[in-house]
């Protein structure tokens, strides 16, 4: 079986004239892969999916850190959520196979850390991350809790639904789809990490907190859009978050914590910067994207668009089978992927490519490690294959290598070479 993927198919396949792999066919139920006549060319087509309408999001109105559910408002958000624009399906996005297998990989692992996607204008990547939200799973979450808190992990749990468990009160438990939050550029800080009201800690003594993005996004996906043209001091809530899963909030001396445990999705333009290191290392995965050059696949992408532009509904319902049945392999994986066995002499090879190529920290390793697992759980095996290492590794690694301003070649492709050094 060979599913190796490359992480740029326009570079790569123009240097790999010598490596030459027997072209096979690799078919799972709702995605199939087809390795080329070289190692760096990648086809992933017929990624299909379209999620079906979640239950629907409670309105949260939070005082002294409680909880209470407004009817009216409710029913206010849900006739907005009716009345919202259509997403463009997911399966109706042509080309862009390494990025679309990032995303669906931190689907099935929320541990894996997140994709930055980096590529030209116009070539999909908003749009592709925002229609994800067709396709993420349902969770468990403590009904009326701002937080989502997980009932099942006292550390995914906001300080009122700790304190409840501890106090012996039972939990009103109800499934709720995975929450995706956009972050905009122009966000105040207030906005990102939430609000302590002053007057009324001063006047009645209590903490009365309005929480922020970051608390919507616990155990969700937060999206930033030109992530690298986002505030340092943003930047620096983002890293701290990223880092201790929590959220604190201080002010006049006052303090406040809750749970920020998310996925960190960022997608970016690198001809208008680049970002910084430390933001850049969080990021579990990293996916470039090209503008596609064949005129035959260009022609198909505006005609799918323009019939999206023209009916949306029927353009999503032509496709609804197609979603349904990735969202269903995707819920399958996600159920499997505690089983998912790697082999410790593949465990060894990943570190040794990280080691050869001075990676700093372990946490290339780590990534390295879960996404195989994931891509394997995917396909619906319970161990991993060194096809899906080579897959997924130059995503993995390509951020973490140092930077070498004379050095021209892609660093995906160093990485697959070193790959092949070491596993061959």
């Amino acid at each position: 079986m060979a599913t190796i993927l490359g992480p740029s198919s326009a570079a790569i396949s123009a240097s790999c004239g010598s490596l030459i792999y027997p072209s096979s066919k690799l078919v799972i139920p709702s995605i199939s892969i087809n390795a080329g006549s070289c190692y760096w060319k990648k086809f992933y087509g017929g990624i299909g999916i379209q999620g079906k309408k979640g239950k629907p999001q409670f309105h949260i109105a939070v005082t002294n850190v409680a909880t209470e559910i407004n009817s009216v408002q409710q029913a206010q958000k849900l006739g907005a959520k009716e009345s919202q624009r259509p997403v463009y399906p997911f399966a109706a996005i042509v080309g862009q196979d390494e990025m679309k297998l990032c995303l669906l990989l931190n689907v099935i692992d929320p541990k894996i850390g997140g994709v930055m996607i980096m590529g030209d204008r116009g070539t999909g990547k908003s749009t592709t991350v925002r229609s994800l939200v067709d396709l993420l799973p349902e969770i468990k979450v403590v009904f009326g809790d701002p937080y989502n808190s997980d009932p099942e992990d006292p550390e995914s749990m906001g300080i009122e639904v700790r304190e409840k468990v501890t106090k012996g009160e039972e939990l009103t438990i109800t499934m709720t789809k995975i929450n995706m939050v956009d972050l905009p550029l122009g966000a105040t800080e207030d906005r990102v990490c939430g609000t302590i009201d002053i007057e009324k800690a001063l006047t009645e003594g209590v903490k009365a907190f309005e929480p922020g993005l970051l608390a919507k996004a616990n155990r969700g996906i937060l999206y930033v859009d030109e992530v690298n043209l986002l505030d340092d001091h943003l930047v620096d809530v983002l890293l701290d978050s990223a880092a201790s899963g929590w959220n604190t909030v201080e002010r006049e001396g006052i303090s406040i914590s809750h749970p920020a445990r998310f996925i960190l999705i960022g997608s970016g333009n690198p001809e208008e910067g680049e970002l910084r290191p430390q933001l850049l290392d969080r990021f579990g995965m990293h996916a470039q994207v090209g503008t596609v050059r064949d005129a035959e696949l260009r022609v198909k992408i505006v005609e799918e668009r323009a019939r999206f532009d023209k009916n949306p509904k029927e353009f999503r319902d032509s496709y609804k089978a197609e979603q349904e049945k990735l969202q269903q392999q995707i819920a399958s994986a996600r159920s499997s992927l505690s089983s998912v066995q790697i082999d410790r002499d593949l465990k060894v090879k990943i570190s040794r490519v990280c080691a050869e190529l001075n990676v700093d920290g372990l946490r290339g390793d780590i990534v390295t490690n879960r996404a195989a697992k994931a891509l394997a759980a995917l396909k619906g095996r319970d161990r991993v294959t060194a096809e899906d290492i080579a897959t997924v590794i130059p995503n993995c690694l390509r951020h973490r290598l140092r930077k070498d301003p004379l050095e021209s070649i892609d660093s995906g492709l160093l990485v697959i070479e070193k790959f092949y050094e070491v596993f061959s």
